[in-house]
């Protein structure tokens, strides 16, 4: 028992190990305590000036917030503007359309009165039979 005892311990030792190296563990823990150190000879909070998260949170994040909200109305107005412009081009070419479609019909229908008019000359100019 004492033998299967300091393997378990060996091995635990050695992942443990293991994981300080791979998240480089060693480095950061040091890094927080001198933090900690320095942190030491502050009288007041460096993280928390009012002491109550919520408020501290909002009095950061508001302003931010407010500042991306006015960012995404200026980006949306421009947005619409482009929509507008965008859907006014779409009706003129509608209205474009539109107009190029009644002046096919009325050259195909002058086309068909000159077809008409032109085989009813050439009738005209036949021997009679």
């Amino acid at each position: 028992r004492a033998v299967e005892s300091f393997r378990l311990e060996k091995t635990l030792k050695e992942e443990i190990q293991e994981v300080k190296d791979e998240g480089n563990l060693e480095v950061l823990f040091n890094s927080l305590d001198k933090i900690v150190e320095e942190a030491k000879n502050q009288e007041e909070p460096a993280w928390r000036p009012s002491g109550i998260p919520e408020e501290d949170v909002r009095s950061a994040m508001v302003p931010y917030l407010l500042k991306h909200r006015s960012y995404l109305r200026k980006v949306l107005k421009e947005k619409e503007e482009e929509n507008r412009k965008v859907a006014e081009s779409v009706l003129a070419g509608r209205d474009r359309i539109a107009e190029l479609q009644q002046l096919i019909q009325a050259r195909k229908h002058a086309w068909q009165a000159i077809s008409k008019e032109q085989r009813e000359l050439i009738m005209t100019f036949k021997e009679p039979q």
